[in-house]
């Protein structure tokens, strides 16, 4: 009888270089919001793989950066923590872009744990083939020593299927960490309010600043089967409100209806979805408030 595998992956990384598109796609559904924009991510976003034989649950961290804010500082902190807990770590970098400083900076924090590390180059649909093999002993002779050294492009799904082959092969003989068929571990309220800020962060594109946060205060059955959402979305100035909320109400009404029809589609169930903006000044380096918001 063949032995049941398991194990945890961390994606660690700069900002933008693809890991929740990244995990999204080894799961096989989404489980994590992405944005062009920088720091998308804030949160610790666990993706489940569950297969009869494996399961795998990969582990999407906020992108390392120079931090501005005590949230920055906060979420550095939480991408690296998870190092040398876990049984492999992915760092990821792309095929199209230079090796930079970050990458550099993230690579020593990975060498200095003894946990199996696989370099991974995103986007390779962006990159020619000669321009991947250039980054590839690039990353070889400047980013430390990894296990395995696998281009793929998260986008396209190109190569994550040699990825997934990898990671699982460096897993031990372990528990079904989950439920069988689960492809995550958010609550509800979660993924409502991620989905609120991924479809702000598309709506208002390069209007919209970082400093905003969105929290779901409840979220309740009716009889009839519908589920009320009640999110609040979080800014720090009164002209970061404005453009929220849109002319006339049109980007708060977009932003609704987008979330509402893919939470339908997530959840199985008909949703109402309220949305309020409230202004919190300073929020991003109030500690009082990130303890509030769970950062």
């Amino acid at each position: 009888m063949t032995q049941f595998l398991s194990g945890f992956v961390t994606l660690v990384g700069r900002p933008n270089v693809g890991k929740s598109t990244l995990v999204n796609a080894m799961v096989g559904s989404k489980v994590a919001i992405t944005s062009p924009r920088p720091q998308t991510t804030r949160n610790q976003i666990r993706g489940v793989l569950d297969r009869p034989d494996v399961q795998a649950v990969f582990i999407d961290t906020p992108g390392v950066h120079k931090p501005r804010t005590l949230l920055g500082e906060r979420l550095n902190d939480r991408s690296l923590q998870t190092l040398a807990e876990v049984d492999v770590v992915c760092l990821v970098i792309e095929a199209s872009e230079s090796i930079g400083p970050g990458d550099r900076f993230v690579a020593r924090e990975i060498q200095r744990v003894n946990t199996p590390k696989v370099l991974v180059l995103n986007k390779m649909d962006l990159a020619s083939s000669d321009d991947v093999l250039k980054q590839l002993a690039a990353a070889s002779s400047k980013l430390g020593d990894f296990d395995e050294y696998i281009p793929v492009s998260a986008t396209t799904g190109g190569g994550v299927d040699v990825l997934v082959r990898e990671l699982i092969a460096r897993f031990e003989p372990g528990p079904r960490y989950y439920p069988e068929g689960t492809i995550t571990d958010q609550p509800e309220t979660f993924l409502s309010a991620e989905l609120v800020r991924e479809k702000l962060l598309a709506t208002a594109r390069e209007e919209l600043p970082h400093s905003i946060a969105v929290t779901v205060e409840e979220i309740e059955e009716r009889p009839n089967g519908v589920l009320a959402i009640r999110a609040v979305i979080r800014v720090e100035r009164d002209s970061q409100k404005a453009i929220v909320i849109g002319k006339g109400g049109e980007v708060l009404k977009q932003v609704g209806t987008e979330a509402r029809q893919e939470l339908e589609r997530l959840l199985g169930a008909r949703v109402h979805l309220e949305t309020f903006v409230k202004v919190e000044p300073n929020w991003q380096r109030s500690a009082q408030m990130l303890d509030r918001l769970g950062y």
